[in-house]
């Protein structure tokens, strides 16, 4: 199979657009035209986990963090980055990372833990803004339906838990057909009124040439007439964390002893006990401090997360209790997730997850 079939389904799924700037997502080593018959899927590349696809002859690795984060000057097996990345090309093994993009979708790192801990009514807890366009579009009254229809099926028209949504009102357009044009409707170097439908529809921003292409084929005028504007709306599936609660409020100790199983963490370090029940339960997997006070805002008993530095834990003020559970702890579901995308849309390509604990961290 063309390695690219398998890249285009993640990315479906969560857009490289979507990725921080400090990231490295996406294709990292291997070109997207190669061949690949088997991948294995890990948390992060490692040289077992190097040797491990070798052994079962996988040709592609997909992990959630990327190998290389910044530049790399010279390849000579200095360090264990450049050790993998030889090996890797040695071997001719792609290496693709689903990171921070993956994160910043609703149904991404986050949502996986937040199911395993029963929380329901989940939403992004930092969600992001200027990722929405508006087209704005003048179709003949006739044609209305099937332009609207194409644009539908390119993935505009979302708004929330609705699809399908656009707005029309009718009007007059006039046009005059110059020396060289092939009118759809109208006779050359004559001016020709026409009754149109002006239709507004929202897109985000990483589906932007896929509805354009939609417009421009669905559309029978030689010169489709079309505004793009910017929206600074936020979008309440894309953006960083989770929130949810619990069915039913629980004690302090008895939730977060249920995260240590649920997790397998090998300890949690967490703030003073507030001494009441928790249900708002807020989730960032990985390096999450940033949205702490983020999390206090939005109401949260109980913040979950990894990466939380010693004066960061000060933060919770008395009024969240935070649970810093280890960054590998705290996303290591998302090998499960990547299986499922790939697996749900092409059910026969031979996928393995590794059996690897890539972790480096310790406890005593």
């Amino acid at each position: 199979m063309i390695l690219n079939k398998i890249i285009s389904v993640i990315e479906e799924y969560a857009p490289l657009s979507l990725q921080e700037s400090y990231d490295n997502a996406g294709l990292v080593v291997g070109s997207p035209k190669m061949e690949v018959s088997k991948a294995l899927i890990c948390f992060d590349v490692t040289e077992p986990v190097i040797d491990q696809a070798i052994e079962i002859g996988a040709n592609l690795i997909i992990s959630h963090h990327p190998i290389i984060f910044g530049g790399i000057k010279k390849l000579n097996g200095k360090n264990y980055v450049e050790r993998i990345v030889i090996k890797a090309i040695k071997n001719d093994i792609a290496l693709y990372a689903a990171h921070t993009n993956l994160d910043n979708i609703i149904n991404g790192t986050n949502k996986i833990l937040a199911d395993k801990l029963g929380l329901k009514n989940t939403r992004v807890l930092s969600p992001q803004n200027e990722v929405l366009n508006k087209l704005v579009v003048y179709i003949p009254k006739d044609h209305k339906e099937k332009v609207q229809k194409a644009l539908f099926e390119a993935g505009a028209g979302h708004i929330g838990n609705y699809d399908n949504c656009s707005f029309e009102s009718n009007g007059i357009g006039s046009f005059r057909a110059l020396d060289g044009s092939d009118p759809f409707v109208g006779n050359i170097g004559k001016v020709h009124s026409e009754e149109e439908v002006r239709l507004e529809i929202i897109f985000p921003l990483y589906l932007k040439s896929e509805v354009i292409s939609a417009l421009i084929n669905a559309h029978p005028y030689q010169e489709v007439a079309y505004d793009i504007y910017k929206i600074e709306n936020k979008v309440n599936t894309i953006g960083a964390g989770i929130i949810g609660e619990l069915e039913v409020p629980q004690e302090e100790m008895t939730f977060l002893k249920q995260v240590k199983t649920i997790t397998n963490a090998q300890g949690i370090k967490f703030t003073e006990l507030l001494n009441k029940k928790v249900r708002r339960i807020a989730i960032c997997g990985g390096s999450g401090a940033f949205l702490i006070n983020t999390a206090k805002r939005a109401g949260a008993d109980v913040y979950i997360t990894g990466d939380v530095k010693y004066h960061e834990f000060f933060d919770a003020d008395n009024s969240m209790l935070i649970a810093d559970i280890g960054h590998f702890e705290s996303e290591q579901f998302t090998n499960s997730l990547l299986f499922s995308i790939i697996k749900e849309k092409i059910p026969t390509f031979a996928i393995q997850i590794s059996d690897i604990n890539t972790n480096p961290v310790n406890y005593l």
